[in-house]
């Protein structure tokens, strides 16, 4: 596949699938793996301690302003799970634009484009 390593895997009943050794040991994978779907692939990478930090402080973030709004008791947790699924949600598609950019598929836009005239 155009200098691409890549293995055809087995998936068990129970939808599971086993990273290839060689794959394991070049990613440096440790305990946790980020699923995706992107460009009608899925994608296993590696999960970085630093996506761990990246997601807590958007959890602070957002408990501040769902309290600042007067959420609490289970209202703060339903409208917590609806916040914090809009943003993977959001960064996922900003994933997806910058790879589409990166590709040479889309135009990418500028400060000026986004905020006008500075």
């Amino acid at each position: 596949m155009n200098g691409i390593n890549s293995k055809i895997l087995n998936v068990t009943d129970d939808r599971q699938v086993t990273i290839p050794l060689v794959f394991f040991e070049e990613l440096h994978f440790g305990k946790k793996a980020e699923c995706f779907v992107a460009n009608d692939a899925v994608i296993i990478r590696p999960f970085e301690t630093a996506n761990d930090n990246f997601n807590d402080v958007f959890t602070i973030d957002i408990l501040k302003d769902l309290i600042s709004q007067g959420y609490n008791g289970n209202e703060l947790v339903e409208k917590f799970e609806e916040q914090h699924i809009n943003i993977k949600k959001a960064i996922g598609v900003l994933i997806s634009e910058s790879d589409e950019i990166a590709a040479g598929n889309l135009k990418s836009v500028s400060t000026e484009d986004i905020f006008g005239e500075i």
